[in-house]
């Protein structure tokens, strides 16, 4: 068995071009079910679809949320997917397997008020100031996961013609276009970037701490909490926040979902249809608040 887990990682590495982190999501989930076989007594040529509904069953009583369930699942199935697809099995156990019904979860949005007001609370005269401004509207201009936004390298900002090249999820590349604000918010930042001592191996990362390291996903993630606290701003706030505000803002202003999917650097246009349901929201809103039939 710990031979065929080694192939599944390196298959989930190499041929299906996942991040480190998805595959540590896989994993794990992975290692959720070999528990269960192993407590009771499987292995993974005789599991059933009937003990795989057991070990669902054991999922729910342990109090592990739904969304949670469904990610298990999926990783279970992509398990025996591998199995089936390297002759380990000739039949798939998971092929009927259901997850648990997800209701949609709309992500939280910022208004274009509540993001200036956020920004505005920056403190410039601080070293790390100015980088948090050029940080935080890199990410709210291009809509960047905060992994490509950390890992943005400084040649890859292309000044003239506008844009920025990315490196997304399975080390796919994307050029996305960048605001002239965010621009001119980079270029204020290189003049504090430059007396930074550099560390080896980060000499082409844009933001830096001020050890001379790239940023972690945490200390961004600190930033923006600290800021919106600043900014008087309850709601759930992340750097998937801003990403989020830049789909959504994008669609309210009447962009095409094809150039949003693009921007966003989704594979599938279903990943992103999740806008359309916050932007039928806001026309909702808007239709109560003005037609003339709605108000009182």
């Amino acid at each position: 068995m710990k031979d065929i887990i080694r192939k599944y990682h390196i298959y989930l590495r190499l041929e299906k071009s996942l991040s480190p982190n998805s595959v540590e999501a896989y994993m794990a989930d992975l290692d959720k079910l070999c528990g269960f076989m192993e407590s009771e007594g499987f292995s993974y040529k005789d599991i059933t679809y009937g003990n795989l509904q057991q070990f669902v069953a054991q999922l729910h009583d342990i109090g592990i949320h739904p969304r949670s369930q469904a990610r298990i699942i999926s990783g279970v199935k992509s398990f025996y997917r591998f199995l089936l697809t390297d002759d380990y099995i000739t039949n798939d156990p998971t092929e009927l397997l259901e997850s648990p019904k997800i209701g949609l979860k709309l992500p939280e949005v910022l208004t274009v008020d509540e993001i200036n007001s956020l920004l505005d609370t920056i403190d410039l005269s601080l070293p790390e100031g100015q980088r948090n401004r050029a940080m935080l509207e890199v990410l709210y201009s291009c809509g960047l996961r905060v992994s490509e936004l950390i890992t943005l390298r400084y040649p890859d900002v292309y000044f003239d013609e506008g844009f920025i090249r990315v490196e997304g999820k399975g080390s796919k590349q994307r050029l996305v276009p960048i605001s002239e604000v965010a621009l001119r918010e980079i270029k204020n930042y290189l003049y504090d970037r430059n007396l930074v001592k550099v560390k080896k191996g980060y000499e082409d990362i844009l933001f830096l701490s001020r050890r001379g390291t790239g940023l972690s996903r945490i200390m961004v993630f600190h930033v923006i909490k600290q800021q919106a606290e600043m900014a008087g701003i309850h709601k759930n706030v992340s750097p998937h926040t801003f990403r989020h505000s830049f789909a959504t803002h994008l669609l309210e202003g009447g962009a095409n979902l094809r150039a949003i999917q693009d921007m966003l650097g989704h594979e599938k246009i279903t990943t992103t249809e999740i806008y359309t349901h916050i932007g039928r929201e806001f026309l909702r809103k808007e239709i109560l608040e003005h037609h003339p039939r709605n108000r009182k």
